[in-house]
């Protein structure tokens, strides 16, 4: 299903913010990242407008233009919300989930491959990763758990879901003020989640720099540093002790720069949660952490 755009003279009639005024947003504040055609020109999406009516509406309330800019991750979270669902190809999620599970106990990737191309084609990028690709995920690893699908289906089905996240990350955008390093601990393979969360904070306005897959905790921290970084965001899913799990978070702490916030997620970092709050590191538990997490 393709993406319905708008050239900027059309943005502008749409949204009711002139063309200048657009221009000169995106040029000093960074509030949209236009797409371009072959020729060249800004093509504008149906979120990008309604961003530009919200922050219209945001100045004509007396909120300066660099004050509005800030709000961006909460704008974009809100309008992610608040969009109309778009129609989809199957009845329901439940369906395409179905679909999956029967291709993958077959071995049928070429099937599986279909389906979740389909999803992506009818919901929008985030709509997919939180309506099917996370349930998808988790009822193939309790499947897998309960010895009902073997390592090769829960592995088939898993490599198919990253390629649909790493073609997402790859369109998604990455530009904001907000700087943000990503990545697993150092003998940490799982980094399904991690991607999600890449995503997640690239559609919020936020610039994330993934370094994925066992990354020594050394680099995160320099990497970090490097970057003048707002927040470190970090995935722990194999536990290796407590010793383990606190001496990665000491390193990196040690080489991050002054007022940089560290976030860990996943299983291993709610398990440790008294020892994180102990060294000052925030725990990602919930759905309801993400407006502190964006919001700074």
């Amino acid at each position: 299903m393709a993406e319905r755009t708008y050239r900027i003279h059309v943005a502008a009639e749409l949204s009711g913010v002139r063309v200048e005024l657009i221009r000169a947003w995106e040029r000093r504040y960074g509030v949209l990242v236009p797409k371009r055609t072959a020729s060249g020109y800004r093509v504008y999406t149906d979120r990008d407008v309604a961003l530009l009516r919200r922050l219209k509406q945001l100045t004509e309330q007396g909120v300066s233009i660099s004050e509005a800019a800030t709000m961006l991750p909460q704008l974009l979270m809100e309008l992610e919300t608040t969009q109309p669902r778009p129609e989809v190809s199957l009845s329901s999620v439940r369906a395409w989930l179905d679909e999956v599970l029967r291709a993958a106990e077959g071995l049928e990737q070429a099937r599986v491959s279909e389906v979740l191309d389909e999803v992506m084609a009818a919901l929008s990028p985030l709509r997919a990763y939180d309506e099917v690709l996370v349930p998808l995920q988790r009822e193939v690893g309790e499947r897998w758990h309960a010895g009902t699908f073997s390592v090769a289906q829960e592995h088939l089905v898993t490599q198919e879901v990253r390629a649909r996240l790493i073609g997402l990350l790859h369109a998604a955008p990455n530009r904001g003020r907000r700087r943000v390093v990503l990545a697993c601990f150092p003998e940490e393979q799982h980094e399904i989640g991690l991607l999600g969360v890449a995503l997640r904070m690239r559609h919020a306005g936020l610039s994330v720099t993934l370094l994925g897959q066992r990354t020594p905790a050394e680099e995160v921290g320099r990497t970090a540093r490097r970057l003048n970084a707002d927040l470190v965001g970090l995935s722990a899913v194999t536990d290796l002790g407590t010793t383990s799990f606190e001496g990665t978070l000491s390193r990196i702490k040690a080489e991050l720069p002054e007022g940089t916030a560290l976030w860990v997620g996943g299983a291993v970092a709610q398990h440790y949660r008294a020892g994180c709050e102990r060294l000052g590191v925030h725990v990602f538990e919930s759905a309801d952490d993400w407006s502190r997490l964006l919001g700074g």
